[in-house]
């Protein structure tokens, strides 16, 4: 996909976000936007772990 591609698909997701949801999604941007791309893929990264192993977690946890 082209840069304007994928701007266009972010767009359509928006609509008919609530208005709370996308100032939170807007306040994740600009966090991301200062970050460097490392530092943004290791993040995404950390996220898809904890998602993949929440059971394994949660039980670790008890």
């Amino acid at each position: 996909m082209t840069t304007k591609e994928i701007k266009s698909e972010i767009e359509k997701a928006l609509d008919g976000i609530p208005e709370n949801v996308l100032q939170e999604i807007l306040d994740y941007l600009k966090v991301i936007r200062s970050k460097s791309a490392d530092k943004v893929k290791l993040t995404k990264n950390l996220r898809d772990i904890l998602t993949e192993d929440k059971d394994l977690l949660e039980r670790l946890a008890k």
